[in-house]
């Protein structure tokens, strides 16, 4: 009994993440109230707080689940951490797209929350900043980074954040060539 009410608690606590999801692709975060994720994921209101005190702590969890799929990827035996190797750059912009592309709206909905939540702005700028701290030592084969490793690395992370929802119908493969070749000049002073 114990173990099926468990399970029943998990079902309905995915239930309303991918609720949540579906609903800030269609109408964005700043949209969707906690009433249009209990009813799209067919709970009740009430079991909405039973899960998440917040909406902003739905937000969080969706924030881990996509720190998970970055981790997934840099432990794939195709990660190179050598940025003044083109390889590299290519991968991690790649792979930048990719998690991109099946976190969309959650990365939307970051955005949107940190324009209206300064502590939720906060928690966006410590999970950066943590990414940021796994990449910084792919910087330290470049003899004349265009700035401190951490604002390079901002640079960069604004241009891959952008390039997406500015260029959307771009091809895929031509935006990560574009992107590496870009990163790859600014980083390294010359093309490969």
């Amino acid at each position: 009994m114990v173990m099926q009410r468990a399970q029943q608690a998990e079902a309905t606590r995915t239930a309303l993440i991918e609720a949540a999801k579906r609903l800030f692709a269609v109408r964005g975060y700043l949209n969707t109230k906690i009433n249009d994720i209990t009813a799209e994921a067919g709970r009740s209101a009430g079991s909405f707080y039973s899960h998440f005190a917040s909406k902003e702590e739905l937000l969080e969890a969706l924030l881990q689940e996509l720190a998970g799929t970055g981790d997934e990827l840099s432990r794939d035996g195709e990660h190179q951490s050598d940025f003044s190797q083109e390889q590299a750059i290519r991968y991690h912009v790649a792979a930048y797209w990719r998690v991109h592309r099946e976190h969309r709206a959650t990365m939307l909905a970051l955005s949107q929350a940190a324009l209206v939540n300064e502590e939720f702005a906060g928690t966006l700028r410590r999970f950066r900043r943590a990414q940021f701290d796994d990449l910084i030592d792919h910087l330290s084969n470049i003899s004349n980074l265009p700035a401190s490793p951490a604002v390079t690395l901002t640079m960069m992370a604004a241009m891959l954040e952008c390039v997406p929802h500015l260029w959307p119908e771009v091809p895929e493969d031509e935006a990560i060539e574009a992107t590496t070749r870009f990163i790859y000049r600014a980083l390294n002073g010359r093309d490969y």
